[in-house]
């Protein structure tokens, strides 16, 4: 594939999400050698899941999920979408191969860590964004439907979950993985490629 004719990548992740994780430093791997420009997004395993019956233990990490991801939104709103990504990095950073979940501490720290201001927490427990993430949520459901979770991948236009990927590929595997990516949305009617995981995020 050429690397003079670069493909628009959008990438839509929720940082409760450890296989969106996984997925992002994926990206990173290929944007890297490829100098691929991602767009970054919002979506919400939140706003997913509303209304929908889940077990106790799931139902807990929703409700905890709406902070970060308002967080986001608002940094976003105020900043610019530039700030998206290394806010991302710093959650999930400590979330995710840090193994945290004292979510405010690590709001707070995400957000001095990147030069933001920290009243940014503040929408946290507020519905002040909302609109914006829902938005932002819509966009990446628009293209793949509701049935899926976090991440969403799209490739000049043409979305899908995934790829769910542990651990995240690098040098060759990384840029073969990305390459049979691209040529499966140029394949009009293509759908869906699933297997069960026998493994765990390998962080």
């Amino acid at each position: 594939m050429s690397t003079t004719d670069q493909p628009t990548v959008d990438f839509w992740f929720d940082p409760a999400c450890p296989w969106a994780w996984m997925t992002s430093r994926w990206i990173d791997e290929v944007a890297g050698v490829r100098g691929l420009d991602v767009r970054w997004h919002v979506m919400s395993l939140s706003v997913l899941n509303e209304g929908r019956d889940l077990p106790q233990d799931y139902r807990a990490l929703m409700d905890a999920s709406w902070g970060p991801v308002r967080v986001l939104v608002a940094a976003a709103r105020d900043h610019g979408d530039t700030v998206l990504k290394p806010l991302y990095d710093a959650m999930g950073t400590r979330r995710h191969p840090g193994r945290r979940t004292d979510t405010e501490a690590i709001v707070a720290e995400a957000l001095a860590e990147v030069g933001l201001p920290a009243a940014l927490a503040d929408v946290a427990g507020t519905d002040e964004v909302d609109d914006l993430l829902r938005a932002s949520h819509a966009e990446a459901m628009a293209l793949v439907g509701d049935e899926v979770g976090t991440p969403v991948v799209a490739v000049d236009g043409v979305g899908y979950f995934g790829p769910v990927v542990t651990p995240a590929p690098t040098g060759q595997a990384a840029l073969d993985l990305f390459d049979g990516l691209v040529l499966m949305t140029r394949v009009p009617g293509f759908y869906e490629l699933k297997r069960t995981r026998t493994s765990g995020p390998q962080l």
